[in-house]
């Protein structure tokens, strides 16, 4: 069983060729009738070729192809191979991680003292279980997630400590410790095939007794062109009246961040080259009811938020707007009214309100705390709204809110962070 996709024939999997060679004999005759199936010419098809082929595979599906002959196994170690997967990666799999909502408690069902997530993937509809074996069992939690990669930050309040995880190609990479201490700070996490920029917002600690502040800013980056930031440093104070949630996940959209600042309602805006901030004020502000920011593939900032307000002549909702240009907000779905009932009446028996977190074409919404297994799908594209089949290795309800993930095999550009931090222990 290949480690870094653990136990993937738990579920089955909704791919056509599984099936294709556990036919009958007599299936098997036809096929030799069949000149296109003549295993003659299939032997002599070109390396290169099948390299190719094995190269656009679906993450599960490539891993179980490792189990076919020694080659194919060493496949994920060959650069030659690995070049050639990051070349054709434009087709891009817009995927999602969830791990517990308890951090404390992110170790596997199997008691086998390693941290684990559970893969969603909105094209088939279907679960997968990942293990996270080089991650500390305790003392991280997961918190943004980029290019590949998975950010883990240290839950101690103190200086920060992030690790960066490819659980594919199974690399732990440790940043330098922040410079300010924090409690649970906003995150903006942004990984290219030749950068990974970090900025942490909010909750210093400033004293000894633990009191938060949103206070300041600050950034790490590394560039493979030569302009990168090899430490931390402070880039600038947080608006005077912005209130971050705790833990809270900023949005990345064409240089700038955005963050969901509370009591009253707006975004806060961050440009990160120039370190400026504004706010952008949200529609129907009065009535909105967890609101949260995602994004998409159109590379639009979208809007999701429940309508809660008895005395408006429109029923209760869940809308999705789109950023326009400038400070212009554009409603463009609402839930069908049906699934907002059943939704909605589950989220108010809950009292913890949604998450909701998107990716490519897809949004997914999720009620903490649910025992119904209650989650839906919407897909922008085709404009259809579906429940997702539950979880079969924990309850919906128990799952974190999420984040967008991109299965990739190699991330290279850890190796600008090997090249100027080499390995050290990892923090207990």
């Amino acid at each position: 069983m290949d480690p870094h996709f653990h136990r993937l024939s738990e579920i089955p999997l909704p791919l056509s060729f599984s099936s294709t060679y556990a036919g009958s004999s007599s299936s098997s005759g036809s096929n030799h009738d069949d000149p296109w199936m003549d295993p003659r010419i299939w032997r002599k098809l070109p390396t290169r070729i099948l390299d190719r082929i094995i190269a656009f595979l679906p993450p599960p599906a490539f891993f179980r192809s490792r189990c076919v002959c020694r080659r194919w196994n060493g496949l994920l170690f060959t650069n030659s191979f690995l070049q050639l997967f990051l070349d054709i990666f434009p087709h891009r799999r817009h995927w999602f991680l969830f791990c517990k909502a308890d951090t404390q408690n992110l170790i596997d069902d199997n008691n086998n003292n390693r941290a684990e997530g559970y893969l969603f993937d909105p094209y088939e509809l279907v679960w997968y279980r990942l293990p996270f074996p080089l991650v500390p069992p305790s003392g991280f939690s997961p918190a943004a997630s980029s290019g590949g990669l998975v950010c883990w930050i240290s839950d101690n309040p103190a200086p920060k400590t992030l690790l960066l995880s490819n659980p594919l190609s199974g690399t732990l990479n440790q940043l330098p410790p922040t410079l300010t201490s924090r409690y649970q700070p906003s995150i903006g996490f942004t990984v290219t095939p030749t950068s990974i920029d970090v900025t942490l917002a909010g909750d210093d600690l400033i004293n000894n007794a633990l009191a938060v502040k949103n206070s300041t800013a600050e950034r790490f980056r590394v560039d493979g062109t030569g302009c990168f930031l090899p430490t931390w440093q402070i880039t600038s104070p947080l608006p005077r009246l912005c209130n971050f949630e705790s833990a809270g996940r900023m949005v990345h959209i064409n240089g700038r961040l955005y963050n969901m600042s509370y009591h009253p309602f707006n975004i806060a805006t961050y440009d990160v080259e120039t370190a400026s901030w504004w706010d952008i004020q949200p529609p129907m502000k009065r009535f909105l009811k967890c609101p949260s920011v995602v994004e998409s593939g159109t590379g639009k900032l979208l809007l999701v938020a429940a309508i809660e307000k008895r005395s408006l002549i429109v029923p209760k909702s869940l809308r999705v707007w789109s950023l326009q240009e400038g400070t212009t907000w554009v409603e463009i779905e609402r839930m069908p009214q049906l699934l907002y009932d059943r939704f909605g009446e589950e989220m108010e028996s809950c009292g913890n309100g949604f998450h909701c977190v998107g990716h490519g074409e897809f949004i997914v919404f999720m009620i903490p705390g649910s025992s119904r297994h209650l989650g839906v799908l919407f897909n922008m594209n085709t404009k259809l709204w579906k429940c997702m089949p539950p979880c079969p290795f924990v309850g919906m309800g128990d799952l974190s809110r999420g984040f967008a993930y991109e299965p990739r095999l190699a991330t290279p550009v850890t190796s600008l962070l090997n090249y100027q931090f080499p390995a050290a222990p990892f923090p207990a």
